[in-house]
């Protein structure tokens, strides 16, 4: 979808500015401009189109499908919706906003939020060309079980207080004598003014999160992992969730680097822990995160995924 946007950034950085391509800073810049451009194109159109979307539907109604359903169920809707959607854990959070403003339950929006960075289609397909089929399974199993079960928990402690955002209630679409065409402008008109306070409030750490995020991306190099968090020790996949957890990347950009550190004598248990951990708790998302959703709620949800993804690795490299 922005094959375009790293084409631009890649001429901005490498040719316009000349700076070279193999180089730490030219990675990491590239990086930089190529995702805070994509998130601020993400979360501009997400929210409005969600917010737009709100004032003509009786999102109270879904609401309530979800809560009047078994438990099981939004969570693991939400789950495999998160699999069709191409985002890494940045890029999610602009539907996972719009998730919030449509007062989808809690506990499901984080199903989602999960989900969507760890198991997209790419992921699978990249999966199953490096590590075949059983071990692709495996993973779109713990995927999902992450994923449904992190959004249980949370949604099980009543945490709808600690979201920071006020969720502003949007009138459905009625009844009336008014014309069409003033109800459409004067809709378009609130959802653009709500999608900007939004945005005004959130993008300075949207910048500040991809900025860490860059650096670590452009200069911590593969053997330095693979030097602290290889071999056959049993606190490995420990080791490997802490050092992926500040850095950022979406899952087909992590798994090249997967294949190297399983190459380099890693177990596949640990890798798969050290790409869970890059994918669905990067540092950047928290820094997200923070404008949107207490410390408290983000460090339970740090907490419970990270313990998940943890017991993930120890299986694996005792099953494999």
């Amino acid at each position: 979808m922005f094959d375009w946007l790293v084409d631009v950034s890649a001429i901005l950085v490498f040719e316009i500015l000349g700076i070279g391509e193999l180089t730490h800073f030219g990675k990491a810049l590239h990086f930089f401009i190529y995702d805070t451009i994509k998130i601020f194109i993400l979360l501009i159109t997400i929210i409005y189109f969600v917010t737009f979307l709100r004032s003509y539907f009786p999102v109270e109604k879904i609401r309530d499908y979800l809560v009047g359903k078994h438990r099981f169920v939004g969570h693991i809707f939400a789950a495999f919706f998160g699999m069709l959607t191409p985002f890494c854990s940045c890029s999610a959070i602009p539907l996972f906003l719009g998730f919030l403003q449509a007062r989808i339950p809690l506990g499901v929006t984080f199903s989602y939020l999960i989900s969507a960075p760890l198991s997209d289609a790419v992921v699978i397909a990249l999966l199953f060309s490096m590590f075949g089929w059983k071990i692709t399974l495996l993973y779109i199993g713990f995927a999902l079980l992450i994923a449904i079960i992190s959004g249980l928990i949370i949604g099980t402690m009543k945490l709808e207080k600690e979201v920071l955002i006020e969720v502003k209630p949007i009138n459905s679409c009625c009844n009336g004598s008014m014309e069409i065409t003033i109800l459409l402008q004067q809709r378009f008109k609130e959802a653009w003014e709500y999608t900007m306070d939004i945005f005004k409030k959130i993008y300075i750490y949207v910048i500040i999160g991809i900025g860490i995020g860059a650096f670590i991306h452009g200069y911590i190099p593969a053997d330095f992992i693979s030097k602290y968090a290889g071999g056959d020790v049993w606190y490995a996949p420990m080791v490997a969730v802490l050092m992926g957890i500040p850095m950022y990347s979406n899952a087909a950009g992590i798994l090249p680097l997967v294949e190297v550190l399983t190459q380099k004598g890693m177990l596949l248990g640990t890798a798969l822990s050290f790409m869970m951990a890059v994918v669905a708790l990067s540092l950047p998302e928290a820094m997200i995160l923070k404008r949107v959703l207490s410390m408290k709620l983000i460090g339970i949800f740090f907490g419970i995924v990270g313990c998940a993804i943890l017991l993930v690795g120890f299986v694996f490299n005792m099953i494999l």
